[in-house]
């Protein structure tokens, strides 16, 4: 071991060793991997070694395909024997809505390009697989890549293919504390201290111990998950060939063949926790005693699945630890305000997944960016909230025991919640609000009688048709939205507009007014789709999406300059939107100062009532609309002189599902649908906003993009002959046989009556009136590129 190196991994499991390998093969030589004991010596060593294609994330999904064909080639370079037995596998539905969700799921793969995998009947399962019970089953689909690995062959594989490129790996060495220094870190070890640029923590089980050495509070927990080896089944005995992976998802099981036994791993409801401030250091290769009673209702329902094991005994149990984050996704990248220390943890499939972060870690590191839109696994999903206890403990608990549990898009889940919420939560909350979650906020959704219950569903909901009537309150009168939800940043100091100008690729505004502003990355793909506002007196706010407010702090302050400060309001502001074509006459009746002159994009400080509030005229649902911010101890004032103002005009109060629906019918898209970091300019039509004349961050890639071939896709609106169901999100678009696109986001737009969409498709299938097909959950719908903006195409209403 040296001195000093470039990049120090803390963590021998599967996901250090894949990141150490990948920073070696990209061409950082000087890296180490540090390992307490020795490698595999947490999590990795008695992992059950799965690896199939499923997952809720289409990212996650590609970033697992890549680990799978990854596998085979550090075999090779390693010279190492990874036991890879690809059988193929088996996901299997039980309930109707299930067996829907997996024919939607099916699809979604297709949009990703993942094409080896078909849908099959419950008879052609089991030939698949003759050792399960079909019993109820009403289908499943099968995956040609997957099967499982040996889990410590595959951990010395990346380990010994990462030294062959220059890579190295010191054993039985624990890190003892580490220290930030103004060139990188000082990592205090039994066996001396080494300096570096760069920390990774992939720590595994000791993950948070590693990140309050650094004064950072990870949202990990290690929970306890068992899996059973049986004895010798005859009936596989006389196969000559395995049976494949097969996941039971309504029995809350996994399988795979184990030899001439089977291997059955268990998601419990009834989950437990261990070692929440993480694994003490001397643990590593031990196990748990197995706990039959708390699994009792599972292992019943895999026995039955499987009624071989009722006729053998069990060989061996396997009862460990894994590391969760809250919502299963590992937890990457650079930790805000802690330069040079990156994380790798909670990987809790780590053979699956680990490929997929150590390649995008090992590009974040050495190119600035990942390749592939990793925000779904990005460590600054996370605010400082996460770091509460009880926070951890509900969302990892929940999600363990949701493992296997079908989650509807429109069903809202406990943990966790409520957390922050907005002044007036209570009262609109009295007014029959309904409440989803961003980030740590409780956002409404829809306002509805007393004792209404939204139903979970994959089709159109019960809610369906009070959406409507507030969709029909915004085109017609006025609506009442609160906007907690949105993200503000104050932007001041003597460089504050210098830095803008050179941050934001767009023009920047005149004073008292707004613009749109995309943000792109050095690469030149999109990091924000963002409203710049200029108050006239120096100080600018940046406005966005309010789950991201950690992730595009770390971006501002990873660009910071001298003289600017930017500072989060998200705890000081909130707000509400007046929208429709009444809401003029609303606001006018509050505002001391002569409001009328506000023109569209206008901003300013106005009196409102007793208030003083900042005004921004603008409205994502393409109406006229105003943009009312506030200090939080206003919120409940100006929420009932809003309310009392608009009594005469009929003013209602709405939820963000009619805001979606409206702004669909604009073809506005929003962040994490139409605008992501893996899209640019040109693809998603925010080229239209870049001053090309200036220099900005990104200018040089958007620049060849532009004067190139242009993107291969590019943003449409689709209308859908659907009658029961809208699409969501990533369903494949086709012309005829041929896949040539999919779509981004979509629903139903109420004020036009037509189920509509955006997506990306290929450049020659994006003209007006191409006549193409999309599946919508499952089912194939005919669909049509139609105008953008089908509702109020000349934005004559917005601009009254």
């Amino acid at each position: 071991m040296k001195s000093h190196y470039r990049v120090v991994v803390i963590g021998g499991g599967v996901v250090g060793a894949s990141v150490l390998y990948h920073l070696a093969k990209m061409g950082w030589k000087d890296v180490c991997l540090i390992e307490r004991s020795v490698l595999t010596a947490g999590s990795s060593w008695h992992a059950a070694g799965g690896i199939h294609a499923l997952n809720a994330d289409p990212n996650i999904a590609a970033l697992q395909a890549y680990t799978i064909d990854l596998l085979p080639e550090i075999e090779k370079e390693s010279g190492q024997n990874i036991g890879l037995h690809m059988t193929g596998g088996l996901t299997m539905a039980g309930t109707p809505d299930r067996w829907e969700w997996l024919q939607s799921a099916y699809r979604v793969f297709q949009s990703i390009g993942i094409e080896d995998c078909r849908l099959v009947t419950p008879e052609e399962a089991g030939e698949l697989n003759p050792i399960m019970s079909t019993k109820g089953m009403l289908g499943g689909m099968w995956a040609d890549r997957e099967g499982y690995v040996d889990t410590t062959g595959t951990v010395h594989a990346y380990a010994g293919a990462a030294k062959k490129h220059g890579a190295t790996v010191v054993e039985h060495n624990q890190v003892l504390e580490l220290h930030q220094t103004a060139d990188g870190w000082q990592v205090v070890t039994e066996k001396g201290t080494v300096t570096c640029e760069h920390v990774v923590n992939a720590g595994g089980l000791w993950a948070k111990q590693l990140g309050r050495m650094a004064g950072v509070e990870l949202p990990v927990s290690p929970l306890k998950h068992h899996y059973l080896v049986s004895d010798t089944i005859p009936a596989l005995e006389k196969l000559d060939f395995e049976v494949p992976m097969t996941v039971d998802l309504e029995g809350f099981t996994y399988m795979r063949q184990d030899q001439k036994g089977l291997l059955l791993g268990i998601y419990e409801v009834d989950h437990e926790h261990w070692a929440m401030d993480g694994a003490p250091w001397n643990y590593g290769m031990e196990l748990f005693q197995e706990d039959t009673d708390r699994i009792e209702k599972e292992l019943t329902l895999g026995f039955e699945r499987y009624p071989d094991l009722q006729n053998v005994g069990v060989k061996t149990w396997v009862n460990g630890a894994f590391t969760f984050s809250p919502d299963g996704n590992p937890l990457v990248g650079p930790v805000p305000g802690k330069r040079g220390y990156w994380t790798a943890c909670a990987v809790m499939a780590g053979f699956l997944q680990g490929g997929g972060v150590g390649k995008s870690l090992a590009e974040w590191m050495i190119y600035g960016e990942p390749e592939a839109d990793v925000y779904g696994m990005d460590v600054a999903r996370y605010g400082d909230f996460a770091q509460n206890k009880r926070y951890i403990r509900e969302t990892t608990g929940q999600f363990y025991s949701r493992r296997f549990v079908m989650t509807y898009p429109n069903e809202q889940l406990p943990a966790g919640r409520p957390l922050k919420m907005a002044p007036a939560h209570d009262a609109m909350t009295v007014a029959g609000c309904k409440w989803g979650t961003s980030w740590d906020l409780e956002v409404p959704l829809y306002f509805a009688p007393q004792g209404f219950e939204e139903r979970p569903s994959l089709k159109r909901s019960n809610a369906f048709d009070i959406v409507a009537e507030e969709c029909r309150v915004i085109r017609n009168g006025v609506g009442l939205l609160d906007i907690t939800g949105f993200s503000r940043f104050e932007v001041s100091g003597e460089n504050a507009k210098g830095w803008l100008d050179e941050i934001m690729a767009s023009k920047l505004p005149g004073p008292r007014r707004a613009k749109l502003a995309p943000m792109l990355s050095e690469g030149g793909k999109l990091k924000g789709d963002l409203t710049v506002l200029n108050w006239g007196d120096g100080t600018w706010w940046i406005m966005g999406s309010y789950y991201l407010r950690a992730w595009h702090m770390r971006w501002f302050n990873d660009h910071m300059q001298d003289g600017v400060t930017v500072r989060d309001l998200g705890e000081e502001i909130c707000g509400f939107g007046l929208v429709g074509p009444k809401s003029q006459q609303v606001i006018e009746k509050l505002a001391e100062q002569d409001i009328s002159h506000l023109k569209f994009m206008g901003c300013g400080e106005f009196d409102i009532g007793m208030i003083r509030t900042k005004v921004a005229r603008m409205s994502v649902t393409g109406e006229k609309g105003y943009e009312i911010n506030c200090r939080y101890g206003d919120h409940i004032a100006l929420r009932r002189m809003l309310l009392e103002a608009g009594a005469g005009e009929g003013i209602r109060e709405c939820g963000f599902n009619a805001m979606l629906s409206t702004r669909l019918e604009k073809s506005f898209g929003i962040w994490s649908t139409e605008f992501t970091q893996g899209y640019t300019p040109g693809m998603t039509g925010m080229d239209r906003w870049i001053d090309w004349d200036k220099d900005f961050v990104g200018k040089s890639a958007a620049v060849a993009e532009r004067d190139g071939n242009g993107p291969a896709q590019i943003q449409v609106t689709l209308e859908i002959d659907a009658t029961d169901a809208d699409a969501s999100g990533y369903e494949p678009v086709w012309a005829g046989d041929e896949k040539v696109g999919f779509v981004t986001s979509g629903g139903f737009g109420h004020s036009t009556g037509k189920s509509l969409a955006m997506a990306l498709v290929n450049r020659d299938q994006a003209g007006e009136g191409a006549e193409l097909t999309v599946h919508v959950v499952g089912t194939e719908r005919t669909a049509t590129v139609i105008a953008p903006s089908p509702y109020d195409p000349q934005g004559k209403a917005m601009r009254a």
